[in-house]
């Protein structure tokens, strides 16, 4: 292999880097929605099993919390768990 070849080899290898490099570079508006999104899939589930929970309570007689309380908990755990997943993914 001559050095024009080895030369040539090279730049071929490095410009094949540099265009993944540049196909797999985020942009800010990009990083902003997948942040918005994380947050969304951690907030939502706790907030529905507040409601939830606070409607529940409200069919019951006197004053209780109990489905209140055990949903936001499950609300927190799902959230967290769909966070996990869509990182993971």
């Amino acid at each position: 292999m001559t050095g024009y070849e080895r030369l040539l080899k090279r730049v071929k290898q490095q410009t094949l880097s540099m265009k993944k490099a540049q196909r797999e570079h985020t942009s800010l508006l990009a990083q902003t929605f997948y942040l918005g999104t994380l947050g969304l899939l951690l907030v939502l589930p706790p907030v529905a099993g507040a409601y939830l929970g606070n409607w529940l309570d409200s069919l019951s007689g006197g004053y209780s919390i109990h489905w209140t309380l055990s949903l936001i908990f499950l609300g927190v755990v799902i959230g967290a768990f769909n966070v996990y997943r869509f990182i993971k993914d």
